[in-house]
């Protein structure tokens, strides 16, 4: 466990810890005292509120409260201990953090250089560190990193600076509580695929990007676990929404067209305006429903981030030692479980303009239009009664060359290649409920597969990431002519 250190506000004595030697709960326990005038001044009663700051994040705990506080003295006395302690920082300590920062980042070079095929390079991969129970949020930032086109958008992107005045250059501290307004997940986006893959650093920890997404997604909130899948769609769908607006005087839709190189045939239009977000990962499904009574069809087109593919229930069954091993689950199953023609039940009747009235119909999927990113969610998280249980199927995927055509409305419409995809990261989640577990990727960079597990980044090959039991997939168009396996 590390400890760091915190400061007592009663009597300015420093420790590795809230606890240590019951310091603190001391003077807690001192202030409970009963007063020999049975009456208890203003003053004394403030006392009982014993408070500590920690040191690195300058975080104020009350032991009262049992709780992180925001509450401040009328003379601002709280925020003074932190100004000393931030100019002690950027002073006194400066040089010598500096010099142990230089050592440590040569030490980690020197530990991230391997041999490949008989030449030294360097492991440039940057973990994230995990800030209570954020892998599901590590999972999905460091799968999207991977995925060059969106990545180097926002990297792309000119810097806006949030902070001005006395606070400017000056480490920034949060709690649960504090009303800041002034926030922008897409800087602190950019801010976070800036700081991977550049080498300088083992881990980077995403405590600005995390507190916007405090603020922005209340469904976040806490240290709980959370699901991968739904934190992708709310943050794609909050950057989608963010980069509508205006941009230091610069329309975003003038960015998109001078950074991306999208043109506007291959954009995707979802609440608005088409983004970053929608040109790439955006594509087009047609769903087609028939009235089985008197034959009426209905379509309508509805745009799609990614697809959610149930895995059949054959496959859901776990094997055990003594059962034969059955047919195994491929992906190509699940793409087409989800695409088949179903007939809806009771309690999806179609409501037919012909008839009237609610009537049973049948219902299909295609594909209108692909997107340059191909994301596919596998539901393995299903309620049943009052519990929502795992499927811990194991489903196989290509890493190369799925093959998307047979899924498409107009598939002589699309070219040799347009339809090929290949794989560039895939999210995995170990354990057996949605709320607890953990969760890993695997990403390829630059022709090597890693795997990011939090502040761990580990170069791993082929063979181990097909292994792995896939939550979401995310798969690039291909853009070039390379012989492969279709799925």
């Amino acid at each position: 466990v590390v400890a760091f250190p915190w400061v007592c506000l009663t009597c300015s004595s420093v420790h590795c810890g809230r606890y240590v030697n019951g310091h603190a709960k001391k003077h807690y326990e001192d202030a409970q005292i009963p007063m020999t005038n049975h009456k208890k001044t203003e003053k004394q009663e403030k006392v009982q509120h014993t408070v500590c700051m920690d040191c690195s994040s300058y975080s104020t705990y009350c032991y009262r409260c049992d709780d992180f506080v925001v509450n401040d003295t009328k003379l601002g006395l709280v925020q003074k201990v932190r100004e000393h302690l931030q100019n002690l920082e950027n002073s006194a300590f400066t040089s010598d953090r500096h010099r142990k920062r230089k050592l440590l980042e040569n030490s980690s070079l020197n530990s991230k250089l391997l041999k490949v095929n008989g030449s030294t390079i360097a492991l440039c991969a940057t973990g994230l560190r995990n800030l209570g129970n954020t892998c599901f949020m590590n999972a999905i930032l460091q799968s999207l990193s991977n995925i060059q086109q969106f990545c180097c958008y926002f990297k792309e992107l000119p810097a806006v600076e949030l902070r001005n005045g006395k606070t400017a250059g000056r480490r920034t501290y949060h709690t649960r509580s504090q009303g800041d307004n002034n926030v922008s997940l897409v800087e602190e986006f950019r801010k976070t695929l800036c700081a991977l893959w550049q080498g300088s650093q083992t881990a980077f920890s995403p405590e600005s990007l995390f507190y916007v997404v405090w603020k922005i997604m209340p469904n976040f909130r806490g240290y709980q676990q959370q699901d991968a899948h739904e934190f992708m769609r709310y943050l794609l769908d909050h950057l989608h929404l963010e980069l509508q607006g205006g941009f230091n005087g610069v329309s975003r839709s003038v960015i998109l067209q001078e950074n991306s190189g999208l043109s506007a045939s291959n954009k995707c239009c979802i609440n608005g305006a088409s983004t970053v977000v929608t040109a790439i990962f955006g594509g087009i499904l047609q769903n087609e429903v028939n009235c089985l009574i008197c034959g009426t069809e209905s379509r309508k087109f509805d745009p799609f981030l990614d697809l959610s593919l149930d895995i059949p229930s054959q496959f859901r069954n776990k094997r055990t030692k003594n059962q034969e091993n059955g047919p195994m689950c491929t992906l190509r199953d699940c793409l087409r479980s989800f695409t088949d023609l179903e007939e809806l039940d009771e309690t999806e009747l179609y409501m037919c303009h012909k008839c009237k009235k609610k009537q049973k119909s049948t219902k299909k999927f295609w594909i209108q239009k692909l997107p340059k990113v191909l994301c596919l969610h596998l539901k393995r998280f299903h309620w049943t009664a009052y519990l929502r249980n795992k499927v811990d199927t194991y489903v196989e995927f290509p890493l190369r060359g799925l093959d998307m055509k047979c899924y498409l409305l107009e598939p002589e419409n699309s070219g040799p290649e347009s339809c090929l995809y290949d794989l560039a990261a895939v999210v995995v989640h170990h354990g057996s409920g949605v709320g607890s577990g953990h969760y890993t990727a695997y990403a390829t960079h630059e022709g090597r597969w890693f795997h990011f597990n939090d502040s761990t980044v580990t170069l791993t090959d082929e063979e181990t990431v097909v292994k792995a039991k896939a939550y979401i997939l995310f798969y690039v168009e291909r853009q070039a002519k390379s012989g492969s396996d279709k799925l």
